[in-house]
C-alpha cells in the first residue's frame, strides 16, 4: 500500500478516534478502583531512541533481542539493541521500506520495499544484506514462519502473497488473495498464514503445506493488522474503519 494511501486511510481512523475521545471526555470520570487496578499492570515509556526519517514497521528477533526498524523515506533499516536501546547499524535497503519480519532460527530479518518491488534479505550476524528478492506489486507486509523458514510477503498492489523460501530465498509460490493485501501473520503450529483484504474486508487463510488458500473469512472494515497467537491457533484482525478487532479462531466440532 502506498504511502499517500496508508496516510488516508490512518487519517480516517484518527477522525473517528478523536470524535470517539470527545465524546469520552464528557463521561464520569473512572473510579478509584479502576484506576488502582491500572497503576498495578503499568507500564512506562523507558527509552526514545532516534532512527531514520518515518519510520514504519519494526520486526524483533527475540532469540538476539534485536529489532529491525524500516525507514521509509531514507530507505534504510534501522538496527536496535534490546539490552542498550541504542541503534548499533543503519543498513540501506531498497526503495520505500515498509513491513519488516524476522526468523530467530536463522538470525535473519526480511524488509519488504514497496517502490522496488523487493525483499531485501538482512543476516542478523554481519548486519548486512545478502540478497534482495523480486516479489509481486507493491508489497507491503511480511511475516515469518521459523518452524519452516518460510516468509509470506503481501503484494498490495498485485493482491497476491509471495511465499519465500529462506533456505533459497527464492519465490516458490505465488498466491492469489483478496484485494489490496496489507497485513500478514505466520502461525508456525499450525503452518497457517493470515492475510487482510484491506479493500474487501476480508482475511485469507493460507495453508503453509500446499500454499493455497483454504478459507475467505469476512471481517469488518478495513482489515489492516493481524496477529497470531499459536499457543491458541487464534488470530486478531485490526478493522481500521470501525474500531473493531476480529478475532479468528477454529471452528468448535
Amino acid at each position: 500500500m502506498k504511502f499517500a494511501q496508508r496516510t488516508a486511510i490512518l487519517i480516517t481512523v484518527a477522525a473517528t478516534w478523536l470524535a470517539l475521545v470527545a465524546t469520552a471526555a464528557t463521561a464520569s470520570p473512572p473510579s478509584v478502583q479502576g484506576t488502582a487496578q491500572a497503576a498495578k499492570g503499568c507500564i512506562t515509556v523507558t527509552a526514545t531512541i532516534p532512527v531514520g526519517s518515518a519510520p514504519d514497521e519494526a520486526a524483533a528477533n527475540p532469540k538476539t533481542n534485536t529489532i529491525y526498524v524500516t525507514n521509509s523515506v531514507d530507505n534504510t533499516v534501522s538496527v536496535i539493541d534490546g539490552r542498550t536501546n541504542t541503534v548499533t547499524a543503519t543498513i540501506r535497503v531498497g526503495s520505500e521500506p515498509q513491513g519488516a519480519a524476522a526468523n530467530p532460527r536463522t538470525n535473519t530479518a526480511y524488509v519488504v520495499n514497496e517502490s522496488g518491488n523487493t525483499v531485501s534479505v538482512i543476516d542478523g550476524r554481519t548486519n548486512t544484506v545478502t540478497a534482495t528478492i523480486p516479489v509481486g506489486n507493491d508489497p507491503d507486509g511480511a511475516a515469518a514462519n521459523r518452524k519452516t523458514n518460510t516468509v509470506y510477503v503481501a503484494n498490495s498492489g498485485g493482491n497476491t502473497v509471495s511465499v519465500i523460501s529462506g533456505r533459497t530465498n527464492t519465490v516458490t509460490a505465488t498466491i492469489h488473495v483478496g484485494i489490496a493485501p496489507t497485513g500478514v501473520a505466520a502461525n508456525p503450529k499450525n503452518n497457517t498464514a493470515y492475510v487482510t483484504n484491506t479493500q474487501n474486508n476480508t482475511v485469507s487463510v493460507i495453508s503453509g503445506r500446499t500454499s493455497t488458500v483454504t478459507a475467505t473469512i469476512h471481517v469488518g472494515r478495513v482489515p489492516f493488522g493481524v496477529a497470531a497467537n499459536p499457543k491458541t491457533n487464534t488470530a486478531y484482525v485490526t478493522n481500521g474503519d470501525d474500531n473493531t478487532v476480529s478475532v479468528l479462531a477454529p471452528c468448535r466440532k
